[in-house]
């Protein structure tokens, strides 16, 4: 499969990435990762793949968790959400109640198609996340969205800064006193994730994070928590279905 080359930037739960798509690029393996993912084709064309429900267009949204491929070629933006974070429940609530896939009105992610032509320019993260911010601020506007259950954000809390935490661990920290089966099956009804595939997700997110600051790709496998960085890339293909050597970063 060509590989296109892919620019990052990393802020709050929120990732940015801008891909270059060469012809013939697409993504012949089904992945699943854990945030939403609204993807923007500013040239060439796009088609995304969830069961048996198939979109193409311009701007199209990934539910969080869901079990998805794309095929694609030219200038694309991916913008990936916490579903749990404000702006992730409020996505959820307005974009996927028909299924994983949906299409997103395209006036809303026009501060992105400023980046039309910038790929090889001296494009800032802080610009890249400031377009990112004011295309959510149209599709999910301040305001209330359902909250998760509040013992389980105490969880989700707690797990932010205790990477090796165990569920059982976690709960006692934070005061949670729910049986063992109780609480596994509350963090996945609240979550969608087992808890130690979740604890995953943000080992992944951190490795992220500390690449997109200036570190290695191995240097971001060991600060995260994985073995190497050959388990790191493993992970980051089975996760978003590309390989993290991709990312270049801004």
């Amino acid at each position: 499969m060509a590989v296109g080359r892919a620019k990052l930037a990393f802020s709050h739960g929120v990732s940015v990435w801008v891909l270059e798509a060469p012809d013939g690029f697409g993504d012949a393996h089904v992945h699943a990762h854990h945030a939403i993912q609204l993807t923007l084709c500013l040239s060439g064309a796009l088609e995304l793949f969830a069961g048996n429900t198939c979109l193409s267009g311009n701007a199209i949204a990934v539910a969080a968790d869901a079990r998805h491929r794309f095929a694609a070629h030219g200038l694309l933006v991916f913008i990936f959400v916490e579903p749990e974070s404000r702006v992730g429940r409020a996505l959820n609530a307005k974009l996927f109640g028909d299924g994983d896939l949906a299409e997103i009105d395209a006036t809303a992610m026009k501060p992105l198609t400023l980046l039309r032509g910038t790929f090889d320019d001296a494009l800032r993260p802080s610009d890249l996340l400031a377009a990112a911010k004011a295309a959510l601020d149209v599709l999910a506007p301040a305001e209330p969205a359902p909250l998760p259950d509040p013992r389980v954000q105490k969880i989700i809390d707690h797990a932010a800064t205790h990477a090796e935490a165990s569920l059982d661990a976690s709960a006692k920290a934070v005061g949670v006193h729910l049986s063992p089966s109780r609480l596994r099956h509350l963090f996945v009804e609240q979550t969608g994730l087992a808890f130690k595939t979740y604890m995953l997700w943000l080992r992944l997110v951190r490795a992220l994070e500390v690449y997109s600051a200036g570190r290695s790709l191995t240097e971001a496998a060991h600060e995260a928590g994985f073995s190497d960085s050959a388990h790191f890339s493993r992970i980051f293909k089975r996760t978003f279905g590309l390989p993290a050597t991709t990312l270049t970063r801004l």
